[in-house]
């Protein structure tokens, strides 16, 4: 059960969200500006990597244009300097992501720690203090403005739904452990939540799908689509009242295929290890950037800033509300675009379009002759967890030959191709797969794909 001080927390940060969705730009502004001010001095009198930046700037630290940009593989490599706590240490933290049976546990009894996907190249580790996770918990049920509002109306905290979250559960990351979190302090939501992995072979998931009966999807976007294609076969037999998704780039006619076939609303997120709800959709399918809590900064590869209307290189983040692992202009990698014009729903906060991760499913050839439909990040997920490998490029030649490509080219490269084959030739077998055959290579540059981030997963 929650704490006192968790539900404190939470209720103070939900009575500021919905003050902020009453706020004019002018004041939105001034708030962000406030909290940023009160962040950099404190980090200035803390002992962190930012504070020799930080000290003697006076009043004009708030210009965050004459601060460095810092990248995960920075920050990981100087984690003792970066955490504000000092019982923080990476290798315990290190050896709690590696015990899945540990997922959502409190770490310290007060941190909430999950890991990054790695698709940036570099795995990251990040821990949320209790006033960051109330901040996400008020953004999570506040600003996910419903597109049927009269509905969400009568049922502002779904008490009358049923979630399946299709996911990869097997690691500590952001989605399942926000989710098992949820479950743990909540009941109702431990009865009414059910999580599923994509790693299964997609018959089981669709039995479980059906034995669950839920009335809300939560997955990536390839898996939605995946999942569409069994409801319109009558596989799936799923009555939804909203599919939510995340984690990939939303093309307009995936949400169309999804939502046509399911009949219903289909809410797109967009979020990150490093902020957990950087935006939500409004009832008009605009994604707002929740910029009470963070800075957005889109930037070209120089890391100057891009104007509206453009697309950035990348994007630089600052962490607004999390103290224990601050985060000043953190090059995010994500591409995105801001929208100078307001939205037509009135909301104060900036428009963004998002391009994230787009890599198709690839279609395989089956030991039954049926094809058999791999997504792509059940593939990330089997070669991070299984094989360690995060940075490297995994290309469909035909439909039973594959091509697994990675930068290194030494012998501990050569030993974790062997191993990643294993690997993937032990998840295809379990998928139903025929036998797949994979080249390998080493010492290969990475191409970057629309999002910035190297497009680790292509189809034929």
């Amino acid at each position: 059960m929650p704490s006192a001080m968790d539900c404190f927390l939470l209720g103070a940060a939900a009575l500021d969200v919905l003050a902020a969705n009453r706020c004019s730009r002018r004041e939105l502004a001034l708030r962000q500006a406030q909290r940023l001010d009160r962040l950099l001095r404190e980090l200035a009198l803390g002992n962190t990597l930012y504070a020799a930046h930080l000290r003697g700037r006076g009043h004009g630290i708030t210009s965050l244009q004459q601060l460095p940009v810092v990248t995960k593989a920075e920050l990981m490599q100087r984690f003792d300097e970066w955490v504000t706590d000092p019982q923080l240490r990476l290798p315990d933290l290190q050896a709690f992501t590696a015990d899945p049976t540990r997922i959502a546990e409190p770490f310290l009894g007060q941190y909430t720690v999950w890991e990054s996907s790695g698709s940036s190249g570099t795995p990251g580790i990040f821990v949320q203090d209790r006033c960051a996770m109330a901040i996400y918990d008020a953004l999570e049920s506040i600003r996910r403005s419903p597109p049927c509002v009269s509905r969400r109306w009568l049922d502002p905290l779904y008490c009358s739904e049923r979630m399946a979250l299709v996911a990869a559960t097997e690691g500590h990351f952001a989605s399942i452990v926000s989710v098992r979190r949820l479950k743990h302090i909540n009941p109702w939501a431990a009865q009414a939540t059910h999580c599923l992995s994509i790693l299964q072979p997609l018959n089981s998931l669709v039995q479980q799908l059906n034995a669950f009966a839920p009335t809300i999807l939560s997955t990536y976007p390839t898996v939605a689509t995946l999942l569409a294609e069994q409801q319109a076969l009558g596989k799936l037999k799923l009555k939804l009242s909203e599919v939510w998704t995340g984690g990939e780039t939303l093309s307009g006619a995936a949400r169309e295929r999804i939502a046509e076939v399911f009949q219903c609303a289909v809410r797109n997120h967009y979020g990150a290890s490093e902020f957990f709800s950087i935006a939500s959709e409004c009832a008009r399918g605009q994604m707002h950037a929740n910029t009470d809590w963070l800075i957005l900064e889109p930037v070209d590869e120089n890391h100057q800033p891009v104007p509206p209307g453009h697309a950035s290189a990348t994007t630089l983040l600052t962490h607004l509300g999390n103290r224990v692992q601050p985060l000043v202009r953190y090059d995010l990698g994500d591409q995105i675009t801001l929208v100078h014009s307001p939205c037509a729903c009135g909301s104060p906060f900036p428009v963004i379009q998002v391009s994230g991760r787009n890599d198709p499913p690839l279609r395989l050839r089956g030991r039954q002759g049926v094809p058999v439909v791999i997504v792509p990040l059940a593939l990330t997920t089997v070669l991070e967890e299984q094989a360690g490998l995060f940075a490297f490029q995994l290309r469909q030649q035909d439909d039973a030959t594959l091509e697994l490509a990675v930068p290194q080219k030494d012998a501990h490269a050569q030993a974790s191709l062997r191993k990643a084959c294993r690997a993937l030739q032990r998840f295809f077998d379990m998928q139903g797969a025929a036998r797949i055959r994979i080249h390998t290579r080493s010492g290969v540059e990475l191409p970057r794909g629309t999002s910035g981030k190297a497009a680790r997963v292509l189809s034929i």
